[in-house]
C-alpha cells in the first residue's frame, strides 16, 4: 500500500478561507442585514429602521459582508444600494444552515465557546 503525502498547507488555505466566510455569517445583525438584503436592495437608512440599529452600527456590518464578498453595493445620488452578491448560494448556504440547526436540535446554541450563552 502506497503512503499518501498530505500537503498540510493545501489543507489549512481552503479552512482558513472557510472561517473567514463564516465570519461574515457569525453575528445576528449580519444574518438580520441579510435576509433584508435577499429580499430587495436596501440603503443603510432603511436597514436602521428595519432593524433598529444604529447607523454606524449597520455601516459596521455592511463594511464586514462586503470585505467578505457577500454584500456589494452601487450609488443612488448621495447614498448607496446595498445588495448581496451571489444570492441563490447564499440562500442556498442559509437554507443548510437551518437543516443542519433542524437535525442537531439547536445543540450548538448549548456550545459553551459560542452558544448563546457563552457569547462575549
Amino acid at each position: 500500500m502506497a503512503m499518501t503525502i498530505v500537503d498540510e498547507n493545501a489543507i489549512e488555505q481552503p479552512l482558513d478561507a472557510a472561517a473567514c466566510l463564516f465570519h461574515g455569517f457569525g453575528d445576528p445583525s449580519r444574518l438580520r442585514i441579510l435576509q433584508h438584503l435577499l429580499a430587495e436592495e436596501h440603503r443603510v437608512v432603511e436597514l436602521t429602521e428595519h432593524l433598529g440599529l444604529a447607523q454606524s452600527t449597520v455601516s459596521k456590518h455592511l463594511a464586514c459582508l462586503k470585505d467578505c464578498g457577500l454584500v456589494t453595493s452601487r450609488p443612488v445620488g448621495r447614498a448607496s444600494l446595498f445588495r448581496v452578491t451571489h444570492p441563490e448560494a447564499t440562500t442556498r448556504l442559509l437554507a443548510a444552515a437551518e437543516q443542519l440547526l433542524d437535525v442537531t436540535g439547536y445543540a450548538v446554541t448549548l456550545c459553551p465557546n459560542h452558544g448563546i450563552d457563552g457569547r462575549a
